[in-house]
Order: structure tokens, then sequence, then C-alpha cells
């Protein structure tokens, strides 16, 4: 039967994305560990691990979640079964189930989420906002374009790349060509500082952040928090599975999806 042990798997995901790439606020790793030891054949991958995500899990007999955001984000001080995320939590550990987040750390490597998403941006030259000291990795990328193109453009470029039928758009008084973007996938403000750019992609910005690139002169691109980062499952499956071989079965969610609907 084809399966891996827990701490082989753990090691092939701090390759790809090292932990030490995280930012320090960040709670990243293999944050459920479960009692018995843990031979891996079915691994799940999702953006968010909600109750609904735990229960597909344990109805496919999952062995690990990868769950791009941690589930276990601020200290806990105890569990009440009537709460849908600590009911999600005490499931897992019922069912003897491993969680593993590797989140920033996957932003910041090189080929990581941030990459994939200035993959959608056109052609250019692309470099790294924030550069971690001794690597060439770091949070956002800044996409220097070989052609300038319109605000128009390249939100039909972003819709296309993400699927998505609407994003949101803030622009200055004057409606500028856009030669670079300066892009980070979840909520990009603090990648941002400093940062001068003709247009900022992200997911989300505060309405005084926003306004406060418009008056600078720079356009903004909103797709919501997860859009920016969910399509990038995919890709990481494909990478997995490279690395991992036919020894476990590694499926993104049919659950997961964005909290946020269209009205």
């Amino acid at each position: 039967m084809k399966y891996m042990k827990l701490q082989n798997i753990i090691q092939t995901l701090e390759q790809i994305a090292p932990l030490s790439l995280a930012e320090e606020w960040d709670n990243v790793g293999l944050l459920i560990n479960p009692l018995k030891p843990k031979n891996i054949k079915k691994v799940l991958l999702t953006i968010d691990l909600t109750e609904a995500v735990a229960n597909e899990a344990i109805s496919a007999k999952t062995d690990l979640i990868i769950a791009y955001h941690p589930i276990l984000f601020r200290p806990v001080n105890r569990l009440n079964a009537e709460n849908s995320y600590d009911r999600t939590v005490m499931k897992l550990i019922q069912k003897n189930i491993a969680v593993y987040s590797p989140h920033t750390a996957l932003d910041s490597v090189i080929g990581g989420v941030n990459d994939w998403l200035a993959d959608g941006v056109g052609e250019g030259e692309v470099s790294v906002l924030q550069p971690l000291e001794n690597t060439d990795a770091g949070q956002g990328r800044m996409v220097e374009l070989k052609k300038p193109i319109k605000l128009k453009t390249l939100s039909s470029r972003i819709k296309k790349y993400l699927g998505l039928k609407n994003v949101r758009i803030a622009s200055p008084a004057e409606d500028i060509p856009i030669k670079t973007v300066a892009l980070c996938a979840g909520a990009g403000t603090d990648a941002f500082k400093g940062i001068q750019a003709d247009c900022y992609l992200t997911g989300e910005m505060s309405h005084h952040n926003v306004l406060a690139a418009t008056l600078s002169g720079s356009h903004v691109i909103l797709c919501e928090h997860t859009n920016t980062e969910r399509g990038y499952l995919p890709t990481f499956g494909k990478l997995l599975k490279k690395a991992l071989g036919a020894s476990v079965e590694i499926k993104c969610s049919v659950i997961d999806a964005d909290p946020i609907q269209q009205g």
C-alpha cells in the first residue's frame, strides 16, 4: 500500500517553502501533530480550514490537511464544542488528522503564491518588493511591464487569470498608463510600504490606504482576499505530486470557497 511518513512529507514541504521565510507574526508549520504515528495516504489542500472543509476531509478519510491559512493563529484558552472554530479543531484531533500551514512562507518563496499572481499581470520583469536578508525571496512582487497598458486592459487580464467576473477598482484623477504593478496576495498594505507603482494589485486594502494610493497618482485593483490565493492550489498540488511521487493522493478541496459572495 502506498503511503509516506508524516515527517517525510513535512521535510518536503519545508524544502518547497522554508518556514524561515514566513513573517514573524505568522503561525506556520505542523499545527496539529496527531497523537498516533501517522502514515499519510491522502492529502487535502485548502485555503481556509472551515468546519465544512474538515467534514470533507473526514468523509474522504484524509490523513493530512495542508491549509494555506493557519487554523490555529492566536493563543487558545479553551475549546467549546458549541463554537464552530473550536469544534473544527476538536474534530480533527479526534479523527487523528494532521494539519500543516505554509502561509506567508509560501507567499515569500520564489515560485510561490506571489509569483503565480505576478504571472497574471503580463509580460515583464519581476522583482521582490520586500526582500528578506540573504535570500532571493520576500513579500510582494513588482512587475515592470514591457509595454505600458490601460487600467481596463490590466483589470481584464486579472479577471480572466483569476476567473472573476468583477474586481474593485480605484483610480487617480488622471488616467495614467500602467507600466509598474506592485502586487501582494491577500492583504498587501504592509508589502506596499515605501513602494511607488502605477498600480497596486492585492486582495484587500482599507479605505484610507486606497484613498492615499489614488491621491499619490496610482491605480488600485482589489480582487477580494482569497481570490488572490485560491487559484494557486492546483499549481501547488502539481508541485507536491512531482516532489512526493505516487506515494500519496493529493486533492484540492471542493468545499473551500471565498466567503464573500456577490449580492
